[in-house]
């Protein structure tokens, strides 16, 4: 078996498919890619067993097979080669060859045929998005997800598709976010719960793309399918909780600020904050809205007053700094709303601006008890 591949080309489609490989892995055989030729097609894959991608390029070439080919050693190589075509040879003797304009490397390889398969989606229910929406999605919803391996279905983001929209929410029980877009939509009812390693390959992938992704799903696993590349990978099993129920309705007291402006006092103040809480007070009254924290045990204190636009009764309410300055950072809007009904009951941030056409953004946040 041989074949010729630009070595910036090869590079770049195996570095992305790196991000699979974990670093300690239960079978040695996964620490490899998978090269399977045929003729001018080269599929390599990677798998950690719960996720498998794959990717297809174009080569010279006229032979098949399969090869399983280290990983680390290969990446490590492929970075210090400047553009040039490589020769890849198959030898007898258990040895890859790789051929550059100056000089041969051999590296060991192990056999195609040991490499897990890919699992096969039986009957599946399909549904098409652009790759920049799908990045999107998964950005303003992939920070606020779990890593409570006690509670898995907290751990991921929970795709929840319907004839009128796609939703997709994830939550670790102190914040919730819940991203929704009106202008698409699937053809069925459908809910699953990606984990985060996929979709974080995904969001570095797809990000600014214009590709239609082709998304398939079934109980236990989903397909993603996008210019050359397919990734593979098992749901998260369980029930997802009922959000909808957590998320307050009646909120008479609505705070809305500059989002840049509220961020960076909620940034600087928390530097003053105790260091296991991360506690700070915001108090409103009027049009000003005070910002304050302390931390006891140390003497320190910052108080910052804003001048903001509020409806509602006077109020005082504690929030984790964290969770805050997490949540306005990862809008992009330039003014936010917060709602709010009393100080034990979540707050829920929403952006006034920056949203596309169908877009829909609701950012819950608990508050924490304040001491007096």
């Amino acid at each position: 078996m041989k074949f010729i591949v630009s070595s910036t080309y090869l590079l770049k489609q195996l570095q992305v498919l790196g991000g699979v490989i974990n670093n300690s892995n239960t079978l040695p055989i996964l620490d490899n890619f998978l090269f399977e030729l045929n003729k001018t097609e080269l599929t390599i894959s990677a798998s950690d067993l719960e996720t498998t991608m794959s990717s297809t390029i174009n080569v010279e070439s006229d032979s098949e097979g399969s090869v399983a080919i280290p990983a680390k050693l290969l990446l490590d190589t492929l970075k210090t080669f400047p553009e040039q075509p490589l020769t890849f040879i198959v030898e007898e003797n258990n040895t890859v060859e790789i051929s550059s304009n100056h000089g041969k490397y051999a590296l060991a390889y192990a056999n195609g045929e040991e490499f897990p398969k890919a699992v096969a989606l039986e009957n599946p229910s399909s549904t098409t998005l652009s790759g920049d929406v799908l990045a999107t999605a998964i950005s303003k919803t992939i920070f606020a997800a779990g890593n409570d391996d006690l509670r898995p279905v907290m751990s991921g983001v929970f795709f929840q598709f319907s004839t009128d929209n796609l939703t997709f929410v994830a939550t670790d029980a102190h914040k919730l976010v819940k991203y929704s877009r009106s202008d698409v939509s699937a053809n069925e009812t459908a809910e699953f719960i990606m984990p985060k390693k996929p979709l974080n390959l995904l969001k570095g992938i797809l990000a600014g793309s214009d590709d239609d992704v082709l998304i398939e799903y079934n109980d236990s696993n989903a397909k993603f399918t996008f210019d050359g590349s397919v990734l593979i990978c098992r749901l998260i099993d369980g029930k997802y909780p009922n959000y909808e129920a957590v998320i307050p309705k009646e909120n008479p007291n609505k705070l809305t600020i500059d989002r840049t402006q509220f961020l960076n006092s909620v940034k600087r103040v928390s530097i003053f904050s105790n260091k296991t809480t991360h506690q700070i007070r915001l108090k409103i009254a009027g049009a000003e809205l005070n910002i304050s924290a302390e931390d006891i045990d140390y003497s320190n204190k910052a108080e910052e007053r804003l001048t903001c636009d509020y409806q509602g009764d006077d109020m005082q309410i504690g929030f984790n700094s964290r969770f805050l300055s997490e949540m306005l950072g990862n809008l992009n809007a330039s003014d936010v709303q917060l709602e709010m009904s009393l100080p034990n009951r979540a707050g829920i941030l929403t952006p006034i601006d920056g949203l596309d056409e169908g877009e829909n953004v609701t950012m819950l946040v608990m508050p924490v008890m304040l001491n007096n």
